[in-house]
Protein backbone atom coordinates (compact mmCIF):
# COMPACT_ATOMS: atom_id res chain seq x y z
CA UNK A 1 0.00 0.00 0.00
CA UNK A 2 1.50 3.26 -0.56
CA UNK A 3 1.57 5.87 1.51
CA UNK A 4 -0.26 8.28 2.11
CA UNK A 5 -0.37 12.49 2.82
CA UNK A 6 -3.27 14.36 3.58
CA UNK A 7 -4.62 16.48 0.48
CA UNK A 8 -5.10 20.18 1.39
CA UNK A 9 -8.69 21.59 1.60
CA UNK A 10 -10.79 21.75 -1.89
CA UNK A 11 -12.63 24.51 -2.46
CA UNK A 12 -15.75 24.75 -5.04
CA UNK A 13 -19.17 26.43 -6.32
CA UNK A 14 -21.80 24.24 -6.91
CA UNK A 15 -25.22 26.29 -8.13
CA UNK A 16 -28.19 26.40 -6.48
CA UNK A 17 -27.38 24.18 -3.43
CA UNK A 18 -29.01 25.86 -0.51
CA UNK A 19 -32.43 27.01 0.21
CA UNK A 20 -32.62 27.83 4.09
CA UNK A 21 -35.94 26.13 5.79
CA UNK A 22 -38.76 28.56 5.22
CA UNK A 23 -37.01 30.72 2.44
CA UNK A 24 -39.05 31.48 -0.46
CA UNK A 25 -37.82 31.14 -3.98
CA UNK A 26 -38.52 33.10 -7.31
CA UNK A 27 -39.86 31.62 -9.84
CA UNK A 28 -39.09 33.15 -13.21
CA UNK A 29 -41.46 30.98 -15.80
CA UNK A 30 -40.09 27.48 -15.71
CA UNK A 31 -36.64 28.37 -14.21
CA UNK A 32 -36.50 28.72 -10.57
CA UNK A 33 -33.85 30.73 -9.08
CA UNK A 34 -31.94 29.95 -5.86
CA UNK A 35 -29.82 31.85 -3.54
CA UNK A 36 -26.28 31.87 -4.06
CA UNK A 37 -24.36 29.77 -2.06
CA UNK A 38 -20.48 28.82 -1.75
CA UNK A 39 -19.98 25.61 -0.48
CA UNK A 40 -16.23 23.38 -0.01
CA UNK A 41 -15.70 20.17 -1.55
CA UNK A 42 -13.62 20.70 -4.86
CA UNK A 43 -10.63 22.79 -6.21
CA UNK A 44 -10.73 25.34 -8.67
CA UNK A 45 -8.83 28.65 -8.59
CA UNK A 46 -9.05 31.30 -5.74
CA UNK A 47 -9.58 33.92 -8.53
CA UNK A 48 -13.12 32.09 -9.16
CA UNK A 49 -13.88 32.00 -5.62
CA UNK A 50 -13.53 34.84 -5.05
CA UNK A 51 -15.29 36.62 -8.11
CA UNK A 52 -18.12 33.91 -7.09
CA UNK A 53 -18.16 35.39 -2.77
CA UNK A 54 -18.56 39.04 -4.27
CA UNK A 55 -21.42 38.11 -6.25
CA UNK A 56 -22.41 36.67 -3.47
CA UNK A 57 -22.40 38.76 -0.92
CA UNK A 58 -23.67 41.64 -2.97
CA UNK A 59 -27.01 43.56 -1.94
CA UNK A 60 -28.96 42.11 -4.85
CA UNK A 61 -27.97 38.32 -3.57
CA UNK A 62 -29.64 38.34 -1.01
CA UNK A 63 -33.08 39.34 -2.34
CA UNK A 64 -35.82 37.38 -2.47
CA UNK A 65 -34.28 34.31 -4.02
CA UNK A 66 -31.25 35.38 -5.53
CA UNK A 67 -29.32 36.33 -8.49
CA UNK A 68 -27.16 34.55 -10.75
CA UNK A 69 -23.97 35.07 -11.99
CA UNK A 70 -25.23 36.29 -15.31
CA UNK A 71 -27.21 38.64 -13.83
CA UNK A 72 -24.53 40.14 -11.05
CA UNK A 73 -22.63 40.95 -14.31
CA UNK A 74 -26.08 42.29 -16.20
CA UNK A 75 -26.47 39.48 -18.06
CA UNK A 76 -29.90 38.01 -18.03
CA UNK A 77 -30.32 34.55 -17.64
CA UNK A 78 -31.33 31.91 -20.47
CA UNK A 79 -32.75 29.50 -17.82
CA UNK A 80 -31.49 27.51 -14.88
CA UNK A 81 -31.35 23.65 -14.77
CA UNK A 82 -32.99 22.05 -12.25
CA UNK A 83 -32.44 19.36 -9.84
CA UNK A 84 -29.05 20.46 -7.94
CA UNK A 85 -30.73 21.97 -4.31
CA UNK A 86 -28.98 19.97 -2.03
CA UNK A 87 -28.46 21.68 1.28
CA UNK A 88 -24.77 21.80 2.37
CA UNK A 89 -23.39 23.44 5.53
CA UNK A 90 -19.27 23.26 6.22
CA UNK A 91 -17.16 23.98 9.13
CA UNK A 92 -13.27 23.66 8.99
CA UNK A 93 -11.64 21.83 11.71
CA UNK A 94 -8.31 20.79 12.97
CA UNK A 95 -7.60 17.39 12.46
CA UNK A 96 -4.70 15.56 15.62
CA UNK A 97 -1.93 16.32 13.26
CA UNK A 98 -2.23 19.74 12.88
CA UNK A 99 -4.01 19.05 9.45
CA UNK A 100 -7.38 21.04 8.05
CA UNK A 101 -10.23 18.75 7.21
CA UNK A 102 -13.89 20.02 5.90
CA UNK A 103 -16.85 19.14 7.71
CA UNK A 104 -20.03 18.90 5.72
CA UNK A 105 -23.75 18.03 6.86
CA UNK A 106 -25.96 16.52 6.09
CA UNK A 107 -24.31 14.74 3.12
CA UNK A 108 -21.11 13.87 2.67
CA UNK A 109 -17.48 14.05 0.62
CA UNK A 110 -15.10 12.99 3.50
CA UNK A 111 -11.82 14.83 3.45
CA UNK A 112 -9.42 12.75 1.15
CA UNK A 113 -6.01 10.95 2.39
CA UNK A 114 -4.90 11.31 -1.19
CA UNK A 115 -2.24 8.49 -2.04
CA UNK A 116 1.19 9.89 -2.50
CA UNK A 117 1.69 10.52 -6.24
CA UNK A 118 5.35 11.64 -8.43
CA UNK A 119 4.84 14.99 -8.96
CA UNK A 120 4.96 16.13 -12.36
CA UNK A 121 7.57 18.86 -13.52
CA UNK A 122 8.85 20.66 -16.55
CA UNK A 123 12.04 18.56 -16.66
CA UNK A 124 9.87 15.25 -16.71
CA UNK A 125 7.84 16.91 -18.87
CA UNK A 126 8.74 14.03 -21.51
CA UNK A 127 7.34 11.37 -19.43
CA UNK A 128 4.07 12.57 -19.86
CA UNK A 129 3.76 10.55 -23.80
CA UNK A 130 4.52 7.23 -21.50
CA UNK A 131 1.05 7.70 -19.54
CA UNK A 132 -2.55 8.13 -20.42
CA UNK A 133 -4.08 11.45 -19.40
CA UNK A 134 -6.94 11.27 -16.79
CA UNK A 135 -8.39 14.57 -17.24
CA UNK A 136 -10.73 15.53 -14.20
CA UNK A 137 -13.39 17.56 -16.08
CA UNK A 138 -14.98 18.62 -12.84
CA UNK A 139 -12.01 20.15 -10.75
CA UNK A 140 -12.78 17.96 -7.75
CA UNK A 141 -9.44 17.55 -6.36
CA UNK A 142 -7.57 20.39 -7.27
CA UNK A 143 -4.69 18.81 -8.54
CA UNK A 144 -3.14 19.95 -11.75
CA UNK A 145 -1.14 17.31 -12.33
CA UNK A 146 0.11 13.63 -10.33
CA UNK A 147 1.20 10.52 -12.11
CA UNK A 148 -0.62 8.25 -9.79
CA UNK A 149 0.15 4.75 -9.33
CA UNK A 150 -2.63 1.88 -9.51
CA UNK A 151 -0.93 -1.36 -8.98
CA UNK A 152 1.07 -1.87 -11.71
CA UNK A 153 -0.20 1.16 -13.95
CA UNK A 154 0.33 4.57 -13.72
CA UNK A 155 -1.76 7.69 -14.96
CA UNK A 156 -1.10 11.60 -14.99
CA UNK A 157 -4.24 12.84 -13.31
CA UNK A 158 -5.03 16.49 -13.73
CA UNK A 159 -7.76 19.13 -13.92
CA UNK A 160 -6.09 21.17 -16.17
CA UNK A 161 -8.10 21.26 -19.49
CA UNK A 162 -5.26 22.35 -22.04
CA UNK A 163 -4.63 18.41 -22.20
CA UNK A 164 -8.65 18.36 -24.08
CA UNK A 165 -6.58 17.76 -27.30
CA UNK A 166 -3.25 15.48 -26.26
CA UNK A 167 -3.07 12.94 -27.96
CA UNK A 168 -2.80 10.84 -24.66
CA UNK A 169 -5.91 11.67 -22.80
CA UNK A 170 -7.72 8.88 -22.65
CA UNK A 171 -10.64 9.25 -20.07
CA UNK A 172 -12.37 12.46 -18.63
CA UNK A 173 -13.87 12.23 -14.74
CA UNK A 174 -16.46 13.97 -13.89
CA UNK A 175 -18.13 14.19 -10.43
CA UNK A 176 -21.92 14.37 -10.72
CA UNK A 177 -23.13 17.68 -8.98
CA UNK A 178 -21.10 19.16 -10.85
CA UNK A 179 -22.50 17.52 -14.18
CA UNK A 180 -23.90 20.23 -16.37
CA UNK A 181 -24.22 22.12 -20.19
CA UNK A 182 -22.36 24.95 -19.43
CA UNK A 183 -19.25 23.03 -20.60
CA UNK A 184 -18.77 19.84 -21.95
CA UNK A 185 -15.60 18.47 -23.61
CA UNK A 186 -16.71 18.15 -27.30
CA UNK A 187 -16.48 16.87 -29.95
CA UNK A 188 -16.02 13.56 -27.99
CA UNK A 189 -13.29 11.60 -29.65
CA UNK A 190 -13.53 7.43 -30.23
CA UNK A 191 -11.34 6.92 -27.58
CA UNK A 192 -12.52 9.27 -25.15
CA UNK A 193 -14.08 7.46 -21.98
CA UNK A 194 -16.37 9.54 -19.70
CA UNK A 195 -16.52 8.06 -16.19
CA UNK A 196 -18.65 9.96 -13.43
CA UNK A 197 -18.52 9.64 -9.60
CA UNK A 198 -21.65 10.23 -7.93
CA UNK A 199 -22.48 9.28 -4.33
CA UNK A 200 -24.83 12.01 -3.43
CA UNK A 201 -28.82 12.39 -3.36
CA UNK A 202 -30.71 12.89 -7.13
CA UNK A 203 -31.76 16.33 -5.60
CA UNK A 204 -27.88 17.56 -5.97
CA UNK A 205 -28.78 16.85 -10.20
CA UNK A 206 -32.19 15.27 -11.02
CA UNK A 207 -30.98 14.55 -14.77
CA UNK A 208 -28.59 12.49 -14.49
CA UNK A 209 -30.67 10.10 -12.80
CA UNK A 210 -32.38 9.12 -16.56
CA UNK A 211 -31.31 6.99 -18.75
CA UNK A 212 -30.36 8.94 -21.77
CA UNK A 213 -27.51 10.84 -19.55
CA UNK A 214 -26.02 7.96 -17.17
CA UNK A 215 -25.93 6.09 -20.23
CA UNK A 216 -23.13 8.97 -21.88
CA UNK A 217 -20.71 7.21 -19.14
CA UNK A 218 -18.31 4.76 -19.61
CA UNK A 219 -17.52 4.01 -15.81
CA UNK A 220 -19.40 4.92 -13.29
CA UNK A 221 -19.04 5.37 -9.44
CA UNK A 222 -22.44 5.34 -7.81
CA UNK A 223 -24.43 4.44 -4.26
CA UNK A 224 -26.04 1.85 -6.59
CA UNK A 225 -24.72 -1.91 -6.24
CA UNK A 226 -24.85 -2.63 -10.03
CA UNK A 227 -22.36 0.60 -10.41
CA UNK A 228 -18.97 -0.40 -11.54
CA UNK A 229 -17.15 0.97 -8.43
CA UNK A 230 -20.52 0.68 -6.01
CA UNK A 231 -20.31 3.25 -3.36
CA UNK A 232 -23.40 1.89 -1.09
CA UNK A 233 -21.44 1.51 2.51
CA UNK A 234 -19.93 4.77 1.97
CA UNK A 235 -20.99 5.77 5.12
CA UNK A 236 -20.00 3.02 7.02
CA UNK A 237 -16.51 2.47 8.15
CA UNK A 238 -16.53 -1.29 9.04
CA UNK A 239 -17.89 -3.96 11.01
CA UNK A 240 -16.30 -3.34 14.29
CA UNK A 241 -18.18 0.08 14.56
CA UNK A 242 -21.39 -1.92 14.07
CA UNK A 243 -20.51 -4.12 17.02
CA UNK A 244 -19.29 -1.41 19.21
CA UNK A 245 -20.79 -0.79 22.65
CA UNK A 246 -19.11 2.58 23.16
CA UNK A 247 -21.64 4.16 22.96
CA UNK A 248 -24.59 2.07 24.08
CA UNK A 249 -27.08 3.12 27.13
CA UNK A 250 -28.18 0.16 28.73
CA UNK A 251 -31.71 0.01 28.47
CA UNK A 252 -32.50 0.14 31.98
CA UNK A 253 -30.81 3.59 31.95
CA UNK A 254 -33.07 4.53 28.94
CA UNK A 255 -36.33 3.59 30.91
CA UNK A 256 -35.15 5.98 33.57
CA UNK A 257 -34.14 8.38 31.13
CA UNK A 258 -37.76 8.19 29.50
CA UNK A 259 -39.14 10.96 32.31
CA UNK A 260 -37.30 13.76 30.78
CA UNK A 261 -36.74 12.06 27.03
CA UNK A 262 -39.40 11.05 24.20
CA UNK A 263 -39.06 7.36 22.73
CA UNK A 264 -38.50 8.70 19.62
CA UNK A 265 -35.72 11.57 18.53
CA UNK A 266 -35.56 13.22 15.01
CA UNK A 267 -32.25 15.29 13.84
CA UNK A 268 -33.13 17.12 10.32
CA UNK A 269 -31.97 20.16 8.82
CA UNK A 270 -32.56 19.96 5.22
CA UNK A 271 -36.21 20.38 5.27
CA UNK A 272 -38.45 19.32 2.66
CA UNK A 273 -36.58 17.30 0.47
CA UNK A 274 -38.22 15.28 -2.26
CA UNK A 275 -38.71 12.28 0.14
CA UNK A 276 -41.40 14.21 2.26
CA UNK A 277 -39.91 12.90 5.18
CA UNK A 278 -41.16 16.08 7.25
CA UNK A 279 -44.56 15.72 6.43
CA UNK A 280 -44.89 12.00 7.49
CA UNK A 281 -42.90 13.04 11.17
CA UNK A 282 -45.04 15.91 11.47
CA UNK A 283 -48.43 13.23 11.04
CA UNK A 284 -46.53 11.17 13.41
CA UNK A 285 -45.94 13.81 16.02
CA UNK A 286 -49.89 13.91 16.55
CA UNK A 287 -49.89 10.11 17.64
CA UNK A 288 -46.68 9.93 19.69
CA UNK A 289 -43.84 12.64 21.47
CA UNK A 290 -40.69 13.07 19.71
CA UNK A 291 -37.51 15.11 20.39
CA UNK A 292 -36.83 17.33 17.29
CA UNK A 293 -33.36 18.66 17.45
CA UNK A 294 -32.91 19.90 13.77
CA UNK A 295 -33.90 22.97 11.81
CA UNK A 296 -37.18 20.93 10.35
CA UNK A 297 -39.91 20.94 12.84
CA UNK A 298 -37.42 21.83 15.94
CA UNK A 299 -39.40 21.30 19.42
CA UNK A 300 -36.05 20.92 21.68
CA UNK A 301 -32.42 22.53 21.24
CA UNK A 302 -29.21 20.96 21.34
CA UNK A 303 -26.37 22.55 23.74
CA UNK A 304 -25.15 25.52 21.82
CA UNK A 305 -21.80 23.85 20.89
CA UNK A 306 -23.51 21.34 19.56
CA UNK A 307 -26.06 23.04 17.04
CA UNK A 308 -23.07 23.37 14.27
CA UNK A 309 -24.30 20.84 11.37
CA UNK A 310 -20.57 19.86 11.47
CA UNK A 311 -20.86 18.28 14.82
CA UNK A 312 -23.47 15.62 13.85
CA UNK A 313 -20.20 13.50 14.70
CA UNK A 314 -19.15 14.70 17.33
CA UNK A 315 -18.69 12.88 20.63
CA UNK A 316 -21.01 15.03 22.68
CA UNK A 317 -23.83 14.75 20.06
CA UNK A 318 -23.71 10.94 19.77
CA UNK A 319 -23.92 11.15 23.53
CA UNK A 320 -26.95 12.54 23.27
CA UNK A 321 -28.59 10.68 20.57
CA UNK A 322 -27.27 7.24 22.19
CA UNK A 323 -30.03 7.85 25.35
CA UNK A 324 -32.84 7.63 23.01
CA UNK A 325 -34.68 3.88 22.00
CA UNK A 326 -35.73 5.00 18.66
CA UNK A 327 -34.31 7.39 16.19
CA UNK A 328 -36.48 8.89 12.97
CA UNK A 329 -33.85 7.30 10.29
CA UNK A 330 -35.29 9.48 7.27
CA UNK A 331 -33.44 9.71 3.86
CA UNK A 332 -33.72 12.89 1.61
CA UNK A 333 -34.73 10.87 -1.41
CA UNK A 334 -36.02 7.28 -2.10
CA UNK A 335 -33.54 5.49 -4.27
CA UNK A 336 -32.78 1.38 -3.81
CA UNK A 337 -28.97 1.19 -2.11
CA UNK A 338 -28.99 5.15 -1.40
CA UNK A 339 -28.10 4.27 2.45
CA UNK A 340 -26.33 7.01 4.27
CA UNK A 341 -25.49 8.20 7.57
CA UNK A 342 -29.54 8.41 8.68
CA UNK A 343 -29.63 4.46 8.73
CA UNK A 344 -25.71 3.70 10.32
CA UNK A 345 -25.56 6.19 12.95
CA UNK A 346 -27.75 5.09 15.11
CA UNK A 347 -26.78 1.18 14.57
CA UNK A 348 -23.35 2.67 15.70
CA UNK A 349 -24.77 4.44 19.07
CA UNK A 350 -26.91 1.26 19.44
CA UNK A 351 -30.24 3.20 18.90
CA UNK A 352 -33.23 1.40 16.89
CA UNK A 353 -33.68 3.10 13.88
CA UNK A 354 -37.08 4.12 12.21
CA UNK A 355 -36.52 3.86 8.79
CA UNK A 356 -37.33 5.29 5.70
CA UNK A 357 -35.97 5.73 2.17
CA UNK A 358 -33.92 2.78 0.00
CA UNK A 359 -36.47 0.46 -0.84
CA UNK A 360 -33.78 -2.27 -0.75
CA UNK A 361 -33.03 -1.29 2.83
CA UNK A 362 -34.09 -4.90 3.68
CA UNK A 363 -30.32 -6.12 1.74
CA UNK A 364 -28.21 -4.39 3.95
CA UNK A 365 -29.73 -4.87 7.62
CA UNK A 366 -26.97 -6.41 10.08
CA UNK A 367 -29.56 -8.71 11.04
CA UNK A 368 -33.25 -9.33 10.31
CA UNK A 369 -34.42 -7.39 13.44
CA UNK A 370 -32.34 -4.86 13.37
CA UNK A 371 -34.27 -1.61 12.24
CA UNK A 372 -37.90 -0.44 12.03
CA UNK A 373 -39.40 -0.20 8.39
CA UNK A 374 -41.86 2.80 8.03
CA UNK A 375 -43.09 1.02 4.31
CA UNK A 376 -44.69 -1.89 6.84
CA UNK A 377 -46.56 0.59 8.32
CA UNK A 378 -49.49 1.75 6.64
CA UNK A 379 -50.07 5.24 8.26
CA UNK A 380 -48.09 7.03 11.07
CA UNK A 381 -50.89 5.84 13.70
CA UNK A 382 -49.97 2.59 13.40
CA UNK A 383 -46.46 3.14 13.75
CA UNK A 384 -46.77 5.04 16.21
CA UNK A 385 -48.70 2.05 18.43
CA UNK A 386 -46.04 -0.05 17.24
CA UNK A 387 -43.35 1.81 18.83
CA UNK A 388 -45.61 2.71 22.12
CA UNK A 389 -45.79 -1.33 22.32
CA UNK A 390 -42.09 -1.66 21.95
CA UNK A 391 -41.49 1.18 24.65
CA UNK A 392 -43.64 -0.41 27.27
CA UNK A 393 -42.31 -4.02 26.67
CA UNK A 394 -38.38 -4.48 27.29
CA UNK A 395 -38.45 -7.88 25.79
CA UNK A 396 -39.63 -7.01 22.49
CA UNK A 397 -37.32 -3.80 22.56
CA UNK A 398 -34.34 -5.93 23.01
CA UNK A 399 -35.47 -7.84 20.38
CA UNK A 400 -34.23 -5.15 18.04
CA UNK A 401 -31.01 -4.52 19.72
CA UNK A 402 -29.25 -8.73 20.27
CA UNK A 403 -27.37 -8.55 17.32
CA UNK A 404 -25.42 -5.77 18.87
CA UNK A 405 -25.15 -6.86 22.18
CA UNK A 406 -24.20 -10.15 21.13
CA UNK A 407 -22.11 -8.66 18.43
CA UNK A 408 -23.57 -11.00 15.70
CA UNK A 409 -24.07 -9.83 11.94
CA UNK A 410 -25.82 -12.34 10.19
CA UNK A 411 -26.42 -10.48 6.35
CA UNK A 412 -24.03 -11.86 4.14
CA UNK A 413 -24.42 -9.34 1.37
CA UNK A 414 -23.12 -6.83 4.34
CA UNK A 415 -20.47 -8.66 5.53
CA UNK A 416 -18.96 -9.88 1.49
CA UNK A 417 -19.24 -5.58 0.62
CA UNK A 418 -17.38 -4.44 3.08
CA UNK A 419 -14.89 -7.48 3.21
CA UNK A 420 -14.27 -7.05 -0.85
CA UNK A 421 -14.50 -3.39 -1.63
CA UNK A 422 -11.47 -1.36 -2.45
CA UNK A 423 -11.41 1.47 -0.44
CA UNK A 424 -12.16 2.47 3.36
CA UNK A 425 -13.94 5.30 5.21
CA UNK A 426 -11.76 7.50 7.35
CA UNK A 427 -9.03 5.06 6.82
CA UNK A 428 -5.69 6.29 6.51
CA UNK A 429 -4.70 2.42 5.32
CA UNK A 430 -6.44 2.13 2.61
CA UNK A 431 -7.69 4.31 -0.27
CA UNK A 432 -10.42 6.55 -0.19
CA UNK A 433 -13.13 6.14 -2.68
CA UNK A 434 -12.09 8.97 -5.16
CA UNK A 435 -8.85 6.94 -5.41
CA UNK A 436 -10.06 3.72 -6.00
CA UNK A 437 -11.90 5.53 -8.92
CA UNK A 438 -9.27 7.16 -10.19
CA UNK A 439 -7.96 3.68 -10.57
CA UNK A 440 -10.60 2.03 -11.41
CA UNK A 441 -10.79 4.10 -14.52
CA UNK A 442 -6.65 4.05 -15.33
CA UNK A 443 -6.40 0.35 -14.61
CA UNK A 444 -9.34 -0.33 -17.91
CA UNK A 445 -8.25 2.56 -19.61
CA UNK A 446 -4.16 0.60 -19.85
CA UNK A 447 -6.38 -2.34 -20.28
CA UNK A 448 -7.55 -1.25 -23.30
CA UNK A 449 -4.37 -0.12 -24.57
CA UNK A 450 -2.46 -3.50 -23.92
CA UNK A 451 -5.38 -4.57 -25.92
CA UNK A 452 -4.72 -2.39 -28.79
CA UNK A 453 -1.25 -3.42 -29.05
CA UNK A 454 -1.63 -6.64 -29.88
CA UNK A 455 -3.85 -5.99 -32.25
CA UNK A 456 -7.21 -6.41 -31.31
CA UNK A 457 -9.91 -3.83 -30.40
CA UNK A 458 -10.60 -2.25 -27.05
CA UNK A 459 -13.15 -3.81 -24.94
CA UNK A 460 -16.87 -1.16 -24.68
CA UNK A 461 -17.40 -0.79 -21.14
CA UNK A 462 -21.29 1.15 -20.85
CA UNK A 463 -23.24 2.27 -17.93
CA UNK A 464 -26.55 1.16 -17.71
CA UNK A 465 -29.70 3.03 -15.83
CA UNK A 466 -29.71 0.68 -13.37
CA UNK A 467 -26.02 2.51 -11.79
CA UNK A 468 -27.95 5.82 -11.27
CA UNK A 469 -31.74 5.20 -11.06
CA UNK A 470 -34.50 7.10 -8.77
CA UNK A 471 -38.24 7.03 -9.08
CA UNK A 472 -40.38 10.24 -9.54
CA UNK A 473 -40.77 12.24 -5.70
CA UNK A 474 -44.21 11.49 -4.82
CA UNK A 475 -45.98 13.63 -1.47
CA UNK A 476 -47.63 10.97 1.28
CA UNK A 477 -51.11 10.92 1.15
CA UNK A 478 -52.35 12.14 3.96
CA UNK A 479 -50.29 15.62 3.43
CA UNK A 480 -51.79 17.10 -0.13
CA UNK A 481 -49.83 19.66 -1.37
CA UNK A 482 -52.40 22.11 -0.88
CA UNK A 483 -52.90 22.01 2.61
CA UNK A 484 -50.85 24.00 4.91
CA UNK A 485 -48.11 24.65 5.64
CA UNK A 486 -47.01 25.24 2.51
CA UNK A 487 -43.69 24.72 1.32
CA UNK A 488 -42.46 25.88 -2.23
CA UNK A 489 -39.74 23.47 -2.10
CA UNK A 490 -42.06 20.46 -2.12
CA UNK A 491 -44.32 21.88 -4.59
CA UNK A 492 -40.83 21.91 -6.61
CA UNK A 493 -39.83 18.32 -6.21
CA UNK A 494 -42.02 16.78 -8.59
CA UNK A 495 -42.18 19.70 -11.48
CA UNK A 496 -38.16 19.32 -11.27
CA UNK A 497 -38.28 15.46 -11.84
CA UNK A 498 -40.21 15.61 -14.93
CA UNK A 499 -38.39 19.02 -16.22
CA UNK A 500 -35.47 16.70 -15.71
CA UNK A 501 -36.08 14.22 -18.01
CA UNK A 502 -36.85 16.51 -20.93
CA UNK A 503 -33.44 17.93 -20.11
CA UNK A 504 -31.89 14.47 -20.25
CA UNK A 505 -33.41 14.09 -23.67
CA UNK A 506 -31.88 17.13 -24.99
CA UNK A 507 -28.65 16.77 -23.86
CA UNK A 508 -28.57 12.96 -24.83
CA UNK A 509 -29.40 14.35 -28.66
CA UNK A 510 -27.12 17.26 -28.59
CA UNK A 511 -23.96 15.49 -27.37
CA UNK A 512 -25.07 12.37 -29.59
CA UNK A 513 -24.69 14.97 -32.46
CA UNK A 514 -21.44 15.71 -31.17
CA UNK A 515 -20.61 19.24 -31.66
CA UNK A 516 -20.23 22.42 -28.91
CA UNK A 517 -23.42 23.60 -28.18
CA UNK A 518 -25.14 26.91 -26.62
CA UNK A 519 -27.48 26.74 -23.71
CA UNK A 520 -29.70 28.47 -26.14
CA UNK A 521 -29.95 25.50 -28.22
CA UNK A 522 -30.60 23.74 -25.09
CA UNK A 523 -33.32 25.05 -23.44
CA UNK A 524 -34.80 25.33 -26.95
CA UNK A 525 -34.86 21.26 -27.11
CA UNK A 526 -35.92 21.44 -23.38
CA UNK A 527 -39.00 23.42 -24.21
CA UNK A 528 -39.57 23.07 -27.67
CA UNK A 529 -43.16 21.09 -26.94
Amino acid sequence: MPSQTLSQPRISVLHGDLVPAGMAVQEIGAQMVLPCEVVSGSGLTREHLVTRLALCQSPRAGQHGADSEEEAFGILPVMVELGKFERKEFKSSSLQDGHTKMEEAPTHLNSFLKKEGLTFNRKRKWELDSYPIMLWWSPLTGETGRLGQCGADACFFTINRTYLHHHMTKAFLFYGTDFNIDSLPLPRKAHHDWAVFHEESPKNNYKLFHKPVITLFNYTATFSRHSHLPLTTQYLESIEVLKSLRYLVPLQSKNKLRKRLAPLVYVQSDCDPPSDRDSYVRELMTYIEVDSYGECLRNKDLPQQLKNPASMDADGFYRIIAQYKFILAFENAVCDDYITEKFWRPLKLGVVPVYYGSPSITDWLPSNKSAILVSEFSHPRELASYIRRLDSDDRLYEAYVEWKLKGEISNQRLLTALRERKWGVQDVNQDNYIDAFECMVCTKVWANIRLQEKGLPPKRWEAEDTHLSCPEPTVFAFSPLRTPPLSSLREMWISSFEQSKKEAQALRWLVDRNQNFSSQEFWGLVFKD
